[in-house]
């Protein structure tokens, strides 16, 4: 079973539209309320491998708090502005659903920094180390800022219960995060650091995989009627979308050239560009009732424009920042590209 999800889990950048396309014939063939019942359980096997691979203790090391924080001032003020106009801007119809679909934009924009940032900053050779800060800290602080944030930019699109949302952000975050730390203290104790590393932490990342490819599939087909019925909601979703992930790589790479080194630079792109979708989908799922299939809907297509995106620009990295100390591979696989 574990090859199976490897397989799946390297090939997400295909596997999340086959998987919306297939919810979107099943929502339109079938009644998919029924499946409403298994958000919670897939946001688990989405989310807790995430955390049981933080290495939390790398937020000790290193000397790159410049870095860290113009990543966060980035992720927590600019990336809110960004979305927020942008959701005005192309949202602004009178029907309910451009309320809501400006909602999921902005849960995009607060919910920073998911387990793609390390592995494609990997893939780009940059600094690593830099990016797990990146994720632990946009993490936190995402999921703290989060209901606020919400409150006070969508509160006149639709209401926000802010300690509803605080309880999911804890059920999907905060436990899965304790459970995960010390899952790994555990298995770290009883086989040693070395087995982990090689044999036992490979095999969390891919059911993370499953879980959004289930998410996805979920999510569309919960609005299957109303996107057949209406598919040029389509267009109107994935041009900001795609507007918004530009301009976040267009104002990086150009931070990133003039303020730090190539390796630090990168991690700093996808540090920023690499939203927090699952968790974003998870609580738009749970904290907004039956609206949230509609916040949703947005946020399930960001996934394909965010990874096809992020296998992009990586083919141009060389050409931005230069080559890396050691080749950067030709073919390359999105290993824990979910996590």
């Amino acid at each position: 079973m574990i090859k199976k999800l490897i397989i799946l889990q390297q090939n997400l950048v295909w596997a999340i539209p086959i998987s919306m396309s297939l919810g979107l014939i099943y929502g339109y063939l079938f009644d998919a309320s029924n499946l409403r019942s298994l958000i919670i359980p897939i946001t688990f096997v989405m989310i807790y491998p995430m955390m049981v691979t933080l290495n939390v203790r790398s937020i000790f090391k290193g000397h790159d708090m410049k870095l860290q924080v113009v990543t966060q001032i980035i992720n927590f003020i600019m990336v809110p502005i960004v979305v927020f106009f942008l959701g005005k801007f192309f949202f602004a119809g009178a029907s309910e659903k451009f309320g809501l679909w400006a909602v999921g934009l902005f849960l995009i924009g607060v919910l920073p920094a998911s387990g793609m940032t390390i592995s494609w900053t990997g893939f780009a050779k940059g600094n690593k180390e830099a990016a797990m800060k990146m994720l632990v800290f946009g993490l936190v602080l995402g999921s703290l800022a989060a209901p606020i944030y919400t409150k006070v930019f969508m509160g006149a699109n639709v209401e926000v219960d802010m300690l509803h949302m605080f309880k999911q952000i804890a059920i999907f975050v905060f436990v899965p995060l304790f459970a995960g730390i010390f899952t790994q203290m555990f298995l770290r104790k009883r086989y040693g650091d070395a087995d982990w590393e090689k044999r036992l932490k490979p095999k969390f990342p891919p059911f993370s995989a499953l879980g959004v490819v289930m998410i996805a599939f979920v999510a569309i087909s919960l609005k299957a009627k109303g996107i057949i019925a209406h598919p040029e909601d389509i267009v109107k979703i994935l041009v900001p979308l795609v507007i918004f992930y530009l301009i976040s790589y267009i104002l990086l790479t150009l931070i990133g050239k003039f303020m730090f080194s190539r390796e630090d630079a990168i991690a700093m792109v996808y540090g920023v560009v690499m939203r927090d979708l699952s968790i974003a989908l998870a609580i738009a799922m749970t904290a907004f009732g039956k609206e949230g299939s509609t916040i949703a809907l947005l946020i399930a297509l960001a996934y394909v424009i965010q990874i096809q995106s992020a296998a992009l620009y990586i083919k141009i990295v060389p050409k931005i920042f230069g080559p890396s100390a050691e080749e950067t591979p030709k073919d390359f696989v999105a290993d824990s590209v979910a996590r």
